[in-house]
């Protein structure tokens, strides 16, 4: 085996309870599709479009970091409440760019086509790659191969898209027809700016995952607490 096929991460695995959100079971733990490495449930919550003062439930998402996750955020944001963390757009910005396996699974409540999906994404990613002068070559490729992998899927309720990205900021793409987790992806793309503006795509501020993102922050601020204490006591 070679020594980047798979990294055991140094850190301990927290322990976490799983969550139920909108008849969806998250587990406390899973193992990536893209390294075969444990990672805890971070956080998960309904992602949502409101119509006429509705709101429909669209997927519910669970969110999934490597351990070492913990100890690095904790250099920083440790002390942080949940209410602190949830408003913090460079908090949620570190985990999207932290050096720690992240994973993020996202089951349909309502049927999804994976073209329209795919194309809504990367031309929100291209607008701002554009509009900071950082869209490439390899970012045009990048969006070439998103595309391609989403084209002659269609996702009925139920079935789930998975995405991990790697410490090394590759993507790797997976897909289920329930809400099990395959042991491997069907696409990996090395590009690092569309792999972090898929993550962020969940988790950012004002985005369709509030419930996620306090999910994240109540979750994470218990744990940096409860990892500040050990220190103490070491």
């Amino acid at each position: 085996m070679s020594s980047s096929s798979v990294v055991v991460s140094p850190s301990p695995l927290p322990t976490v309870a799983e969550l139920h959100v909108d008849s969806v079971t998250f587990a406390p733990s899973v193992r990536s599709p893209a390294s075969s490495n444990p990672l805890f449930l971070g956080g998960a919550g309904v992602r949502g479009l409101e119509d006429r003062g509705e709101v429909i439930i669209l997927s519910v998402v669970g969110v999934y970091l490597d351990a070492n996750a913990v100890p690095s955020l904790s250099l920083k944001w440790k002390g942080k409440t949940a209410e602190e963390l949830t408003e913090s757009v460079p908090f949620f910005r570190e985990i999207v760019t932290g050096a720690f396996e992240k994973f993020i699974k996202v089951t349909m409540k309502q049927p999804l086509f994976g073209q329209d999906y795919s194309e809504r994404v990367t031309e929100n990613c291209v607008a701002i790659w554009k509009s900071l002068g950082i869209y490439t070559d390899c970012e045009a490729k990048a969006v070439e191969t998103f595309l391609e992998v989403f084209k002659d899927e269609n996702f009925l309720p139920g079935a789930s898209i998975l995405f991990a990205l790697s410490p090394n900021g590759s993507l790797t793409v997976a897909f289920s027809k329930d809400d099990s987790i395959p042991e491997t992806g069907k696409a990996v793309i090395q590009n690092k700016l569309l792999a972090e503006a898929v993550f962020e795509s969940f988790i950012e501020k004002n985005g369709a995952c509030p419930g996620a993102m306090l999910s994240v922050a109540e979750r994470l601020a218990q744990l940096m607490n409860e990892n500040k204490v050990e220190e103490e006591e070491n």
